[in-house]
């Protein structure tokens, strides 16, 4: 159903409803400051899939904050200086997009890396440990335990350390690292903008996931892509007497918590149709963004590809590639 003026005028004031705990930035501080504190285990070998002059294609390998072994493409332009660095993030559940796909990025003069979230359609390990329920998606692993150790939180400080390994790569320009993601990997992309300011650039994020846990429910949007938080309800607090610990929980990795924290600037696309995740989730989310930013509006498309969104890519991320 279109958006009428009147709505879009309220989504453009909405702040989201989901708490952000009061500790947040200091809980984070402490979880990069863990994963900082690990050493760096990586390994980068040719891929198995033909080379080309112009691009080559590498595997990464690194170990993560539970030691598992996680797994990243990782493609390099051929031509002399430092190449500027686009790290990809996908959507759920999923996996890194093709290399052919991924060579896009290479076109433009970029390096690319795509990681394969743990325990999803990739080929990163998922060692598990998540105290609760793991049967309904990775929105509530974790959440009947202790927040640092809910399944987002260990896949940001994953994150941390892929972003550490970055700096170690030979030939890349660090002055020149962007974001990109779409869904599951919008709120990757933001969260990693917003825990590794000093290395991000810019950000290209599209009908961003995980966002305003408790107005999704609210809403009655929790199916779909948020359906684990009726299935937690239902089996853990159906009084709903608990609701406001566990959404206090989640606030520590809903993607409107982090969006205060990104200071990089940000392109943003929302299509005004998504029911996968709702305009509301994502206009609360952009609100919240102090830094630049652009907001693309797409009203007849919903969770879906957006070309027009892939255009505006090369204009966005073109400001600083070679």
């Amino acid at each position: 159903m279109p958006v009428t003026p009147q709505q879009l005028c309220e989504l453009e004031a909405y702040a989201g409803t989901n708490p952000i705990p009061a500790d947040f930035d200091a809980f984070w501080a402490e979880r990069v400051a863990e994963a900082d504190e690990r050493p760096l285990d990586f390994e980068t070998v040719p891929a198995d899939v033909p080379s080309f002059d112009g691009c080559e294609y590498l595997d990464l390998w690194f170990r993560g904050m539970a030691g598992a072994r996680l797994y990243a493409k990782y493609l390099r332009p051929a031509g002399p200086g430092p190449a500027p660095l686009v790290l990809q993030f996908h959507g759920y559940p999923g996996r890194t997009r093709s290399w052919f796909e991924h060579s896009s990025f290479v076109g433009m003069g970029f390096a690319g890396i795509a990681l394969d979230n743990p325990g999803q359609g990739g080929r990163s390990e998922d060692v598990g440990g998540f105290r609760g329920a793991t049967v309904s998606g990775h929105l509530i692993a974790g959440l009947g335990g202790d927040p640092k150790d809910l399944y987002y939180v260990r896949l940001y400080q994953d994150i941390r350390i892929l972003c550490r390994i970055v700096r170690e790569l030979p030939g890349l320009d660090l002055d020149d690292v962007c974001v990109y993601g779409g869904s599951q990997g919008g709120a990757v992309g933001l969260a990693t903008c917003a825990l590794n300011g000093d290395l991000i650039r810019r950000a290209a994020i599209l009908y961003p996931f995980l966002s305003d846990f408790r107005g999704v429910w609210e809403r009655g949007d929790d199916v779909s892509a948020y359906e684990g938080l009726r299935y937690f309800s239902r089996w853990f607090d159906a009084d709903g007497s608990g609701a406001d610990e566990w959404f206090r929980r989640l606030g520590y990795i809903d993607t409107l918590s982090f969006a205060h924290l990104v200071r990089c600037e940000v392109l943003f696309g929302t299509g005004l149709a998504d029911d996968v995740c709702p305009p509301p989730t994502q206009f609360a989310v952009y609100n919240a963004l102090r830094c630049p930013k652009t907001h693309l509006l797409y009203p007849d498309f919903g969770h879906e590809a957006i070309q027009a969104f892939d255009d505006a890519l090369l204009g966005f991320f073109g400001k600083g590639a070679r």
